[in-house]
C-alpha cells in the first residue's frame, strides 16, 4: 500500500511538472545561463513524447540548452547535486566541484585504477606496479606511461607525481596531509618516467593506497608547471586540466552543469592510450533539480544516464520510456552489488553515542524490515557487519560469521542476531504483490542477506537505563534529566537511498521517544560536516569493499587518524579509538593480500565492530541507475557486464570508448 500510493504521487507530480513545461516556452539560452532543468524537446509537445516514449525529435539538428549538438551530447546526472562554487577544482581543499560532476571520470586520472569484473587493480598513470628493491618492503619503484600528455599540451611527467608529493606533505594545511604522511616519506623523480618511492613502515599494498579501490583515490597528481606557482591551500584551479581524455568546455556559474569536450589530442590521455578513442564528442553532466525532473528528463530523451533513482520512480520510467534501460531487465532491476553498505554513522566524539550501549540501543530500537520498505520497497539485502553484501563478500565473511553471529552476546547474555529477516521480507513482499521472488532459502539469502539485529525495545530499554536514561510518558530522558533530542545527517537529493533511509531510521527511532530531527544537506556540507565531526548521527556510508582483501578500505579506521572535532579528519571521521582495530591494521600492513591470515584478521575486525558499531550497517546498496538508449548505445548492463554500472566512479572514462550513437 505504501509504495502504491507513493508510486500515485509520484505519478501525478510528475503529470503536473510536465503540463507546466507544455505551456512554458523556455528559452534555451536562458536556461543554459541558469542551469535549466529541462531542455527544449524541439517540437512543442513534450508531454506526447514522453508518454510514448516515441522516435519523435529527431536528433538530426537538435541542440542541446548548452549550445552542442545532442546527437553528439551525452546528458550525464549529477549524483552529487549542485556544487556551490563552480570555480574551485582543487581536489585537496573543501568545497571544490563535485568529483562526479566529471570532474575524475573524465579529467583526472589516477596511478592505477580497478576493474571491478576482475577484482584487480590495473595500471593507469602507471604503467607498471609498484616494485619492491629492498627486503624490508619500504622501498619501490614503478614506471609511469610514456607519450602522455596534459590537456593544455604539456608532456606528463615523473615530475609532476614528484611534485604533488612533496606539495602534499608540506602542506599540513591539506586534510590529506595526515594520511599522506603516514604512508609516505618520500617520492622522487628518477628520470621522466620513473619514480622512486620510500615509506614510513614496511608496506604490501601500496598500489592500492594510492591508487583506487572503489570510487577514487584521495592521490591525484596535479600539473607541475601550473601549480608550483601557488599556495595549495587557497589555490582555486579555476581552469582545471587533466591527463583524461576531456577538458572542461564550459560550466553554469550557478554549479548546476559541467560541460566536458572530447580532447582533439586525445590520443596523449590515458584512455587514448589504453583503450581507444572515447565515443561522445560533448559529455553534459547536469544536476535537473528535483527527481520527478529528473525522470521527465529521461521520458523526454533530455537525459542519457541517470544516477540513482527510487524503485517508484523506475516503474514510472519504465512504462513511459521504451528506451529505458536498468541492469536486470526484471526483479529486483536494481544492481545490489554496489561495494559499499548504508547505515547511520555515529560522531563517538559525541554524548551519548560515545557510549556503545547507547549505539546498541538504537540497533535494537531500529524494525529494520519496515526500514527497509520505507525506504526502497524491500528490495535491500541486509548486513550485520562492516562489509557490503556483495557476493564476493558475503561468501568471504557474511556466510562464515553466521554462527559466530548467532552466538554473538551483549553484557547481560543477549544474543541480539535474527537470522529470519531475508524469509519476513519476502513474506513481506508477496503480501504487495511482488513477484519473481526467489523460493530456495540459498537464493532467498543471497538475494536479501544473512540476518540483522533483532528489534527489541524492552532490551534497549534495559541498556539505556544501566547508563542513567529515562522514561518520561512515551519520551526518553537523557541522564541529565534533557528531552533525547537528536539530528541526522542526510543528503539532499542526491544517494537517493541514504536520504529515504534517514527518515525511515528516524521515523522508528521517533515511535520508540527520540525527539529526531533528519537535516538535508548538499553535497559539499554533507561531506565537510562529516569530516570535521559536526555531526551527531549521520545517513553515511564508511563501510566499502569490493576485493576481499579489504584492508585498504579498512585502514581509515586506525584510530592514528583520530583528530579534534572541528579539524578535517585524515580517516576515521567517526572518532572511534579500538586498540584491537588499529593492531590488527597494523598486522595486515605486513601481510601480503593472498596470505590466508588476511581473512582472519579482517573477520577479527569485523567482530571488533559488531560489539562496538560506531558505524551500524544496515543495507548494501541498491541502485537504479538506468540509461536511456535513444540516442546512445553500448551502455553495460546485466547482459553486457564489461563493467559495473558506476557512472560516478573515477573510471566512467574507460566505459566511454563503448558508447556509440544510434543515428537517432
Amino acid at each position: 500500500m505504501l509504495k502504491l500510493k507513493r508510486f500515485s504521487v509520484l505519478l501525478m507530480t510528475i503529470a503536473l511538472i510536465m503540463t507546466t513545461a507544455c505551456t512554458n516556452n523556455n528559452n534555451s539560452a536562458t536556461n543554459a545561463n541558469k542551469g535549466g532543468n529541462i531542455a527544449d524537446t524541439g517540437d512543442g509537445n513534450p508531454a506526447k513524447d514522453a508518454d510514448k516514449g516515441s522516435d519523435t525529435g529527431k536528433g538530426s539538428g537538435k541542440m542541446t540548452d548548452v549550445g552542442t549538438p545532442r546527437s553528439e551530447t551525452l546528458i550525464v546526472d549529477i549524483l552529487g547535486g549542485r556544487s556551490p562554487d563552480s570555480d574551485r577544482f582543487n581536489p585537496y581543499v573543501p568545497g571544490a566541484v563535485a568529483m562526479d560532476a566529471g570532474v575524475h571520470q573524465l579529467m583526472y586520472s589516477n596511478l592505477w585504477e580497478i576493474d571491478t569484473q576482475k577484482g584487480t587493480q590495473i595500471p593507469d598513470l602507471a604503467a607498471t606496479f609498484p616494485e619492491a628493491t629492498d627486503a624490508t618492503n619500504t622501498k619501490f619503484t614503478f614506471k609511469l606511461q610514456e607519450g602522455l600528455a596534459w590537456s593544455d599540451g604539456q608532456p606528463f611527467t615523473a615530475q609532476d607525481v614528484e611534485f604533488t608529493a612533496n606539495m602534499i606533505a608540506k602542506s599540513k594545511e591539506l586534510g590529506y596531509n595526515g594520511y599522506f604522511t603516514s604512508l609516505v616519506k618520500s617520492m622522487k623523480a628518477v628520470d621522466d618516467y620513473t619514480i622512486e618511492v620510500e615509506t614510513v613502515k614496511p608496506e604490501t599494498r601500496l598500489a592500492q593506497k594510492l591508487g583506487v579501490v572503489i570510487w577514487g583515490t584521495s592521490f591525484r597528481v596535479m600539473p607541475k608547471h601550473i601549480w608550483e606557482k601557488e599556495d595549495p591551500a587557497t589555490f582555486k584551479f579555476s581552469d582545471p586540466i587533466g591527463v583524461g581524455p576531456y577538458k572542461l568546455k564550459d560550466r553554469d556559474p550557478q554549479g548546476n552543469w559541467f560541460l566536458w569536450e572530447k580532447r582533439e589530442d586525445w590520443q596523449k590521455s590515458d584512455i587514448g592510450k589504453l583503450v581507444g578513442e572515447p565515443g561522445p564528442k560533448y559529455i553534459l553532466f547536469k544536476f535537473f533539480g528535483p527527481e520527478e525532473k529528473r525522470i521527465i528528463a529521461m521520458i523526454q530523451h533530455d537525459m542519457d544516464i541517470l544516477q540513482d533513482i527510487t524503485p517508484e520512480s523506475w516503474d514510472v520510467l519504465r512504462q513511459k520510456n521504451k528506451y529505458a534501460q536498468a541492469w536486470y531487465s526484471d526483479f529486483p532491476y536494481a544492481t545490489m552489488d554496489d561495494p559499499c553498505e548504508r547505515g547511520m554513522s555515529f560522531n563517538t566524539a559525541k554524548e551519548p553515542y560515545n557510549n556503545p550501549d547507547v549505539r546498541w540501543a538504537l540497533a535494537l530500537m531500529t524494525d529494520i524490515k519496515n526500514v527497509s520498505m520505507a525506504t526502497f520497497g524491500g528490495m535491500l539485502r541486509v548486513s550485520p557487519i562492516q562489509l557490503p553484501p556483495i557476493k564476493v563478500l558475503q561468501d568471504t565473511y557474511h556466510k562464515p560469521m553466521l554462527d559466530w553471529l548467532r552466538s554473538f552476546e551483549l553484557a547481560d547474555g543477549y544474543k541480539p542476531f535474527d537470522d529470519s529477516y531475508a524469509a519476513g521480507i519476502v513474506d513481506m513482499l508477496k503480501q504487495q504483490g511482488v513477484e519473481g521472488l526467489p523460493t530456495e532459502q540459498s537464493a532467498v539469502v543471497d538475494t536479501f542477506g544473512v540476518g540483522w539485529w533483532k528489534f527489541d525495545p524492552v532490551e534497549a530499554a534495559k541498556l539505556l537505563e544501566k547508563n542513567g536514561f529515562k522514561k518520561d510518558g512515551d519520551k526518553w530522558l537523557m541522564p541529565d534529566g534533557k528531552a533525547w533530542k537528536m539530528t541526522i545527517n542526510a543528503p539532499a537529493n542526491f544517494e537517493v537511498q541514504s536520504m529515504r533511509l534517514a527518515f525511515a531510521v528516524a521515523d522508528t527511532w521517533r515511535k520508540q521517544g527520540i525527539d529526531v530531527n533528519v537535516q538535508q544537506m548538499e553535497g559539499a556540507s554533507f561531506w565537510d560536516s562529516e569530516s570535521t565531526g559536526a555531526f551527531e548521527v549521520g545517513s553515511y556510508w564508511p563501510a566499502c569493499g569490493l576485493l576481499p582483501d579489504t584492508t585498504a578500505n579498512m585502514t581509515g579506521w586506525h584510530e592514528k587518524y583520530i583528530v579534534p572535532v572541528g579539524e578535517q579528519a585524515p580517516g576515521n571521521r567517526n572518532r572511534w579509538a579500538n586498540d584491537r582495530v588499529s593492531q590488527l591494521l597494523d598486522e595486515l600492513d605486513g601481510l601480503q593480500s593472498d596470505d590466508p591470515k588476511v581473512v582472519q584478521d579482517i573477520t577479527e575486525i569485523n567482530k571488533e565492530f559488531v560489539k562496538g558499531i560506531p558505524f551500524l550497517p544496515m543495507f548494501g546498496t541498491s541502485k537504479f541507475v538506468p540509461v536511456d538508449t535513444y540516442y546512445w548505445e553500448g551502455f553495460q548492463s546485466s547482459k553486457n557486464a564489461f563493467e559495473g554500472p558506476w557512472w560516478w566512479w573515477s573510471e566512467f572514462k574507460y566505459y566511454t570508448p563503448h558508447l556509440k550513437p544510434t543515428g537517432r
